[in-house]
């Protein structure tokens, strides 16, 4: 299969009474998904969109959702998500980057979209999932009033199949570009790896918007397998669900893992169907893996990977907190690369660094993305010589596993969530009596990582700590926001001028410890 859509295609034709998609309300067959996909993406062409033109996604976790992937994999649009989470601001900067020209939103943003409607001149159709106000089409309309037959175009292995954004060390949102190729290279790479089957049934908790949300669900559907669609995390629901549909994979960060665990229901549930959990973002704790297991099984993996691109895995097997000592000491590793992925470790002057030796982390794939939207600095920056710099420095030991030591782009992971501690600062910033500020990830016992901010205050300042968390939630997601916050005189820096983040968090770990 050269598309997506040929593999919606394809599991129409072969396994046409398969589940698709499973929601609270309702379950979406294989034929019943693309004949719905062809119909929508039929009716957004009839509206004068194109191949490669962009079709953007304001939405929860809903069959809807997926319903819109895969009519624009169908068609060749272009599928651009938006994070639900972020401020108005931020979203509007995303829509205006992309300049799609239909938007489908669920209708718990409406206000929020009419609002914006002025300064998007490029939305030419509004589709509305849920009540629709009159200026939009209601999701149902659009699937009735498509050809049944499906649009006069479909996408190209070459086209691009994703717009995502992800936030950049300056701040500013950058627009990830996959290709049709690309992400069917990812799906069967990581089905490979996730060790799915038809029988797979992923329960998908986190949200579509992220590469997460759609990636565990292409791997299953290019095998055959079907998805438990859940609006977001709720860990009771969570069990029902793996429970009464036969859950056999879902994805947890280690702060939904411990929610779930410590939930006193869960010996009701039964849930021996579940064969395989994946955590990523950053490893658990060996104290949480260890009480995991003993309820769950050995069926825990860990892999690294991000928006643009896929890259290490260490699998069920390998995970053994009761293990030998290089068996304990992998935990904190981010496993090989997949099949099929090159990896390199290099120093600031691009050549390769010894065993053991800390540089950045260079990966190549037939999976990494093609560029970054409408910024070609940023892309010549990260694909050099057919190499995605990924900015993660890391070292390899000398059976080659990956170990990640620090983020050189600065990135905070709280609760799975990657938060870039430049745009923290930037937005703190923008408040008239802050003079400079740094900003960190410090240990949490729940989020795996928390924000905190070193602030220097202007001149003669009379600045609060909740005076300035309240600035940066009119500014930014509240998941980016500082939870403590330290005023000091000056910041520590090194010879070159630089900010000294390492003595900063020195520092924190002291007035912690």
């Amino acid at each position: 299969m050269k598309t997506l859509g040929e593999m919606t295609e394809r599991n129409a034709r072969y396994f046409p009474a398969g589940n698709a998609f499973t929601s609270v309300s309702r379950r979406v067959s294989n034929y019943e998904l693309a004949a719905r996909a062809r119909r929508l993406s039929s009716f957004i062409y009839r509206a004068g969109l194109r191949r490669q033109d962009r079709v953007a996604i304001l939405s929860t976790n809903c069959v809807e959702y997926f319903e819109t992937y895969r009519a624009c994999e169908w068609a060749g649009f272009i599928a651009a998500t938006v994070n639900f989470r972020l401020a108005p601001r931020e979203i509007l900067y995303i829509l205006q980057d992309a300049s799609p020209r239909t938007l489908v939103f669920e209708a718990q943003y409406t206000a929020l979209v009419d609002q914006l409607r002025a300064e998007l001149p490029t939305i030419e159709q509004f589709i509305c999932i849920g009540v629709t106000p009159q200026w939009a089409v209601p999701f149902e309309q659009a699937i009735a009033d498509g050809d049944e037959a499906g649009p006069p175009i479909r996408a190209q292995s070459q086209d691009y199949a994703y717009l995502m954004y992800t936030s950049g060390t300056t701040g500013t949102p950058k627009g990830v570009v996959r290709t049709h190729h690309a992400m069917c290279r990812t799906a069967e790479s990581c089905a490979l790896i996730t060790e799915f089957s038809g029988a797979t049934r992923v329960l998908q908790t986190t949200p579509a918007f992220h590469i997460g949300g759609i990636g565990f669900v292409n791997s299953a559907a290019w095998m055959g397998g079907s998805t438990v669609v859940h609006q977001g995390f709720d860990p009771l629901a969570a069990l029902r669900a793996i429970e009464e549909e036969r859950v056999t994979f879902t994805f947890m960060v280690a702060a939904m893992l411990q929610t779930v665990l410590d939930l006193p229901q869960i010996d009701d549930f039964n849930l021996k169907s579940l064969e395989h959990v994946v955590t990523a973002a950053a490893p658990i704790p060996v104290p949480l893996l260890k009480r995991a297991i003993e309820r769950l099984g050995p069926i825990f993996s860990v892999q690294y990977g991000m928006t643009e691109s896929n890259a290490c895995a260490l699998p069920r097997h390998e995970v053994n907190p009761n293990g030998s000592p290089d068996q304990i000491r992998r935990l904190e590793s981010v496993g090989l690369p997949a099949p099929g992925f090159d990896l390199r470790i290099v120093n600031d002057e691009g050549h390769d660094c010894l065993q053991g030796e800390t540089g950045e982390v260079l990966l190549r794939s037939d999976t990494q993305l093609s560029c970054y939207w409408n910024n070609s600095v940023a892309t010549m920056e990260a694909l050099r010589d057919g190499w995605y710099h990924t900015g993660d420095m890391g070292y390899q030991d000398h059976e080659g596993y990956l170990f990640l030591v620090d983020r050189k782009k600065d990135m905070i992971i709280s609760g799975g969530e990657n938060i870039y501690s430049r745009e923290v600062e930037v937005a703190i910033e923008l408040h008239p009596q802050v003079l400079e500020s740094a900003v960190i990830g410090i240990p949490d016992p729940r989020w795996g990582e928390a924000v905190k901010a070193f602030i220097v205050p202007a001149p003669g300042a009379r600045l609060t700590e909740t005076e300035l968390i309240g600035h940066c939630k009119s500014v930014l997601a509240s998941y980016k926001c500082p939870k403590a916050i330290e005023f000091i005189s000056e910041l520590p820096r090194i010879a070159t001028g630089k900010i000294n983040k390492v003595a900063l968090r020195e520092r924190a770990l002291a007035s912690n410890g």
